[in-house]
């Protein structure tokens, strides 16, 4: 089943020319996806009666055409995928001229909120979200990020409240805002970058010190991960380009 919402951009989710900003698509993406698991019985109203909770592990962005202030936007998203231990959602956003202007594909984990562990997809779950067999991009499946051997600079971050969200932890959005306080003066001010990618890997709690680590490779992607300072794993890769 092909879900749908209209959605409409405020003051707060401009930047630049009065265009909508890469956090913002985010947290329309993000929203509408737990609008449609709403529906389906397993979203974030269902959490006390089913006990488990959706986890993001992945984005991949496409803008295609970025819409302007105060626009409608129509957003379809669907299921697709369904294995037994993850699943893939994918996105198609219409501005108010009903051009196809964002496309984007995210992979999720089911997570049991007590024991922390993944639950198995299992084909009740499964025809609760009708998926379909569409693909917004020619890939069907999310290819890692490589990691680079040398980074230009790094920066420190404490994590605060403002930071936390109801499953206590950083918000999936603010992973994006954090790698861009490293990104140098130059590739910060040439945003909007159109293609996105997030892989999270280790969830960020309150009170984590994080060193975010900046590289660039074949001259136009831009590349921050994310580390815990005191145990070095990595929480998080983000990955931006023009393409």
């Amino acid at each position: 089943m092909i879900f749908k919402s209209v959605v409409k951009t405020g003051l707060k989710d401009i930047g630049k020319n009065n265009l909508i900003k890469n956090e913002t698509i985010l947290e329309i993406l993000e929203n509408v996806g737990g609008e449609h698991s709403n529906k389906a019985g397993y979203g974030a109203l269902d959490i006390e009666r089913t006990g488990v909770s959706w986890v993001l592990l992945e984005w991949k962005i496409k803008v295609i055409k970025r819409p302007i202030y105060s626009e409608d936007l129509t957003v379809e998203t669907w299921g697709r995928g369904f294995q037994k231990a993850y699943t893939y959602r994918d996105y198609r956003v219409y501005n108010s001229k009903n051009e196809l202007c964002i496309i984007a594909t995210s992979k999720w984990a089911l997570i049991d909120i007590n024991k922390r562990n993944v639950v198995k997809l299992t084909d009740e779950i499964k025809e609760k979200y009708e998926p379909e067999d569409i693909s917004v991009f020619e890939e069907t499946k999310i290819n890692k990020i490589e990691i680079p051997d040398k980074f230009l600079q790094e920066l420190e971050y404490k994590v605060g409240r403002k930071d936390i969200d109801v499953n206590n932890h950083m918000h999936n959005t603010y992973y994006l805002n954090l790698a861009y306080e490293v990104l140098p003066t130059e590739v910060y001010e040439n945003r909007p970058y159109d293609s996105i990618r997030i892989t999270y890997k280790k969830e960020i709690k309150l009170g984590d010190v994080v060193t975010c680590k900046y590289a660039k490779i074949d001259n136009n992607k831009h590349i921050v991960v994310i580390e815990n300072k005191s145990t070095e794993e990595i929480h998080s890769i983000i990955q931006l380009s023009k393409e």
